[in-house]
């Protein structure tokens, strides 16, 4: 993204010439007060909404495919499932879309429901899931299609500390083992030190950068990083920032 601003037509300026580079395999995480544009600067990256200025470049992401469908999943902060239709039905969905054959859908989106832990549920409607469930399916569905980018708008907001600290473990040991590019949105310090290798940080009206840190504590992480000193100074680096970003 190469000065990149967003203003909607009630006139709001939304970001404001944002520079920002994404490096392929990278966890990243965009971190700051609400209205700042974290969800819209992830918006433009996914293609759904258009900068009013400024340029962005998707080609190293999309190279060898055929549209961005086939190289971005998007994770929103609700499931947003299908009620009528089951969980394997519910994963299914992009691949059956692309026209992918049904016996292959079935076996990717059976697959991807136990790469996120929930074999045994694929005849389960969402209503019979609980929330953290439901966004393990939302997940599954993102990534059946094999993506090279993943996006994240806050997904793990809505749940309760034990669940969200499950999901971090489970989403890290997806990333380890497929080594997506992953943008996260999240208003959590604690959250963004753990699963980032690079935690951008946001100020608001306009939304703009002000901080871009590296993360450089070991990979995997696991609940013996959470209790270290190590992740104790970084939660506390990630909190000064973020707090002159709301000052500033």
């Amino acid at each position: 993204m190469q000065g990149v601003s967003k203003r909607y037509s009630n006139g709001k300026l939304a970001i404001d010439k944002v520079d920002l580079l994404v490096r392929e395999s990278e966890f990243l995480s965009l971190v700051g007060p609400s209205g700042c544009g974290k969800s819209t600067l992830l918006r433009l990256i996914a293609g759904l909404n258009q900068p009013s200025s400024g340029s962005i470049d998707r080609t190293a992401a999309l190279s060898g495919s055929r549209s961005s469908l086939d190289s971005i999943g998007f994770v929103f902060q609700e499931p947003t499932l299908m009620p009528w239709a089951t969980a394997l039905r519910n994963v299914m969905l992009p691949l059956t879309l692309r026209g992918v054959a049904r016996l292959e859908a079935r076996e990717r989106a059976a697959e991807m429901l136990e790469q996120v832990g929930l074999t045994g549920f694929e005849r389960t409607y969402p209503r019979e899931l609980s929330g953290g469930m439901k966004m393990r399916v939302s997940i599954a569905r993102a990534l059946v299609t094999r993506p090279r980018l993943l996006l994240m708008d806050e997904p793990f907001g809505a749940l309760d500390e034990i669940t969200r600290q499950k999901l971090n473990d489970d989403l890290l040991g997806l990333w380890g083992r497929s080594r997506f590019t992953a943008v996260f949105v999240t208003h959590s310090v604690f959250e963004s030190v753990y699963l980032s290798r690079r935690i951008v940080i946001m100020a608001a009206r306009p939304g703009r950068v002000v901080s871009d840190l590296a993360i450089n504590a070991a990979i995997p992480r696991d609940k013996t990083f959470r209790t270290s000193g190590e992740y104790a100074r970084w939660c506390r680096t990630v909190s000064d920032k973020l707090s002159e970003a709301i000052s500033s």
